[in-house]
């Protein structure tokens, strides 16, 4: 079994003879609870693992190791509070040693104590024992990064949430072919414009051989002023067909490259529109294991270069396989030994495409990752600015971009040396195929098979011949580059929601809002958040979630809004399960009032109409004066038409809250869920916030998180939650009479404002 590459070596001179690794994963904690790496490790014999006591430097090639023969080993137990886990060796006499680790390791120590089961009940755990070998693990937490879900021994990606495996890169740009079926009749038109385009572009050296053959070698000749005169008028006339064929050639080159470019442009517009909105149809789970920047990339600049690679590169490459194939005709018309000779060095040039084709592809698929992490260091530093200068961390800023730049630096100088390498040689294939056709040339005059003015119109063809090859060679840099933007925006359109819309619908309509909560249990990955809850509340009722931080309480919230899906159990909405009504229509029922509020760059009354949008400025402003925010937006230079900045900046954090309350108000929802509204703001705006909160629960049924006890004493219920469960349900003067958690909770704030 793979170990992580720092540890292999000391781990296997740990190992006995014919002894053999089942399980293992990576402490990140020590037993001072301060970070630092560590391994635990399952063989068929024992159980090893690094003094979890004592600092470990380097690759492990010093560190301290318990060994426990499997004999002495009662039991494996491993358990998670707090986003802290520990895993714990059990002999009949008590704790044999213990190991540290973060919540992102449980699926990994999960495991391997699911191995260590498997050996016991296989050899009963005396000796060394008979097992299967298990399937091989990556070197990793064995934790989807997206989704955080276990991934089983022999899975190599996440079967909830990965979209189906990835065909071969340049494949992804066929599919294409979807977003370019409404422009079929334009696309038509556009190829026949081509081929006339390249035909007439043709005519000038095709006319070469006559104005040589004809005009040039007898006006040489001629010495009679009437022949002369004659051949003057007829170069005249060839003459004029070039000029002819030239401005043609401008005249359709205008238009199709027109044609094509509007075509492109949608083409790139349809598929930039559709990845947005499969974005928006996306699980928040999606967001968590994402990059803004990564996700901002893909949409703009991929589809960029697919716009430009459909508009430039797609058009240049057919002009240029219908010259060659214009040109080879007119070469085997004129003669077939010249065109055989031109055609020589093309498997050589076709064997070069295909040798480099792999490592350009790779090499731009680093350069646009290492992209899009620059765009993803400039989305996290430039909003965040204030905290970067607040905590005088401008230098780590500009290291951490100058490090992020270096990557892609790198990662073109990979590609720009390979392609360095492959131009020039292109380059020399077509000068020798070239020196090749006059040599062949020379030889079929000599012959008689070919006049001068052939071998010139033959020499101008295959120069245009050879050009235009040395142009398609320049197409494998262009379609690597689409290729890897194609298969990072399908990535995204090939994600299928967690949280699908249900194949026959239910339309909610207005809801009445009664909430039931039936055996609800949900875990992130293997980690266990809620167990087992029950709870029923009526239309129009109030209830305060209350508990300490990691208790389940927003995990709740988000299953009720169907952020997520519940993994056991249900959520009845007016009876009905949540998971049978239509997204949209169902979370239009609902209203959400945040601990930080997101407001949008706009106009105040544009962000107080966000969930409403074309509302009246009446019905506006009787939000806003519900919401206790009327008087402080007319205070403003611009009143309600006043910019308040990206994300609200230009406001203070009542004030935002105060519009993130009319916000919700002026959706009339049925359900009304509060998360810390009022948690992060003074004594007075608290008061302001709690007025227009009076305001907005009226009628409605309302889930209200609160750490400030006192903000909750108008609910109908408080419901305490510990560990995943409900710990006490009951009204706030019945539950201070008892000696329980929320008694506990109380105690500790009064104190607390005592000492204040």
């Amino acid at each position: 079994m793979l170990l992580p590459e720092s540890w292999r070596g000391a781990a296997a001179s740990k190992l006995q003879p014919g002894e053999s690794i089942q399980a293992w994963f990576e402490t990140d904690l020590g037993g001072s609870m301060r970070f630092g790496p560590g391994l635990v490790v399952l063989t068929d014999r024992r159980l090893l693992g690094t003094d979890s006591g004592r600092h470990v430097e380097g690759n492990g090639q010093h560190a301290a190791w318990v060994e426990l023969p499997l004999s002495t080993l009662a039991g494996l137990k491993a358990r998670e509070q707090w986003g802290v886990g520990t895993l714990e060796a059990l002999g009949t006499d008590g704790l044999l040693a213990s190991w540290r680790y973060t919540a992102g390791r449980a699926s990994s120590v999960h495991r391997l104590v699911e191995q260590f089961e498997t050996i016991r009940s296989n050899g009963e755990g005396h000796g060394p024992l008979a097992v299967p070998t298990p399937a091989p693990v990556a070197a990793s937490d064995a934790t989807c990064p997206t989704c955080g879900a276990a991934l089983a021994p022999q899975e190599a990606t996440c079967p909830v949430c990965a979209p189906p495996p990835a065909p071969p890169a340049t494949a992804s740009l066929w599919r294409l072919w979807a977003f370019s079926r409404p422009w079929v009749p334009a696309l038509a038109g556009g190829f026949v414009l081509t081929l006339l385009a390249t035909w007439v572009s043709l005519l000038p050296t095709y006319l070469t051989q006559p104005l040589t053959d004809q005009v040039l070698l007898p006006l040489e000749k001629a010495t009679d002023p009437a022949a002369r005169a004659a051949l003057f008028r007829l170069a005249g006339l060839f003459l004029g067909g070039l000029g002819l064929a030239a401005v043609a050639t401008w005249l359709l080159t205008w238009w199709r490259s027109y044609v094509l470019a509007w075509i492109s442009e949608r083409i790139s517009a349809g598929l930039r529109q559709k990845t947005y909105a499969h974005l928006q149809k996306l699980s928040l789970e999606y967001f968590g294991g994402k990059r803004t920047g990564d996700l901002m990339s893909r949409i703009s600049d991929d589809t960029e270069r697919l716009c430009n690679f459909l508009s430039v590169n797609v058009l240049d490459f057919t002009h240029d396989i219908l010259m060659i194939a214009l040109t080879c005709a007119f070469l085997l018309h004129m003669d077939w030994a010249i065109m055989v000779a031109a055609l020589l060095p093309f498997p050589i040039i076709w064997w070069l495409v295909h040798a480099t084709r792999e490592r350009m592809l790779h090499g731009f698929d680093r350069s646009y990752r290492a992209w899009a992490h620059m765009v993803s260091v400039l989305a996290d530093t430039i909003p965040g600015i204030r905290v970067v200068k607040a905590f005088a961390q401008e230098r780590r800023e500009t290291e951490r971009f100058e490090a992020t730049n270096a990557r892609i630096l790198k990662a073109n100088d990979e590609v720009n040396w390979t392609w360095a390498f492959f131009g020039p040689a292109v380059g020399l294939l077509t000068s020798l195929g070239l020196l090749i056709v006059w040599v062949v040339g020379i030889w079929r005059i000599g012959q008689g098979h070919l006049t001068p003015g052939g071998l010139l119109a033959a020499t101008g063809f295959i120069t245009g011949f050879y050009a235009r090859m040395e142009a398609m060679s320049r197409m494998v840099q262009a379609v690597q580059r689409a290729a890897a933007s194609s298969q990072r925006l399908f990535e995204v359109l090939d994600r299928v929601p967690s949280v699908p819309e249900p194949a026959r619908p239910v339309q909610p309509g207005r809801l009445r809002g009664e909430i039931e909560i039936r055996d609800v249990s949900f875990r992130y990955g293997s980690r266990p958040i809620l167990k087992k809850l029950n709870l029923k509340i009526k239309p129009g009722e109030m209830i305060g979630l209350v508990g300490r931080s990691g208790a389940g309480k927003s995990t709740l919230i988000n299953l009720i809004c169907r952020f997520f899906d519940v993994k056991e159990g249900a959520i009845l909405v007016d009876g009905v399960d949540i998971r049978r009504y239509e997204v949209e229509g169902y979370r239009r029922n609902i209203g959400i009032v945040l601990q930080d509020p997101f407001l949008f760059y706009g106009t105040i009354a544009e962000n107080i109409a966000y969930g409403r949008p074309g509302t009246s400025r009446e019905a506006i402003i009787e939000a806003a004066k519900a919401a206790r925010a009327h008087e402080f937006i007319l205070r403003l230079p611009e009143g309600y038409d006043s910019m308040v900045g990206e994300r609200g900046q230009s406001l203070s954090g009542g004030e935002r809250q105060r519009i993130s309350i009319a916000r919700a108000l002026l959706i009339d929802p049925r359900i009304l869920i509060l998360d810390e509204a009022t948690s992060a703001v003074d004594t007075e705006t608290e008061r302001q916030i709690q007025e227009a909160l009076d305001n907005l629960i009226r009628g409605r049924t309302t889930i209200a998180i609160a750490h400030r006890l006192s903000t909750l004493r108008r609910a109908n219920r408080l419901v305490v939650m510990e560990r995943g469960q409900f710990a006490e349900i009951g009204h706030h003067q019945d539950l201070l009479k008892k000696p329980g958690a929320y008694a506990r909770l109380h105690r500790a704030q009064v104190e607390l404002a005592g000492v204040q």
